[in-house]
């Protein structure tokens, strides 16, 4: 997730997600990846983004560990944190309202002159 640079900015994280269009990319399994990025997601944050584009089958408190064993689980995290991604819409401030436009997947962050 990406947070805001905004001047001043103290809560620009996590950016809120406005959804027009999510595509699904296929992208290799890979275990041992999933199993050593798990504690450094903010868990709440991943949740709420798959949630927001479509994808509810995330526990919303963050998993204990054990997790990590079940195969069942890592597909589940893999697909929300690998193969959705956000092709149109926008990423806004929590703070100021800011909407950053996502266009053909990628986000316009490019600040105005006044808000660096």
């Amino acid at each position: 997730m990406l947070s805001s640079n905004i001047k001043g900015v103290i809560n620009g994280f996590p950016l809120r997600i406005e959804v027009e269009k999510v595509v699904e990319k296929q992208v290799d399994f890979n275990p041992d990846f999933l199993k050593n990025m798990f504690s450094k997601i903010d868990w709440k944050a991943l949740a709420d983004a798959s949630k927001i584009m479509g994808y509810a089958e995330l526990p919303e408190e963050v998993p204990d560990a054990s997790v990590l064993d079940s195969d069942e689980f890592l597909q589940k995290f893999h697909h929300a944190l690998l193969e959705l991604h956000l092709e149109e819409g926008a990423l806004v401030c929590p703070e100021t309202g800011r909407r950053f436009p996502v266009n053909k997947g990628i986000p316009n962050m490019l600040l105005h002159e006044d808000e660096v």
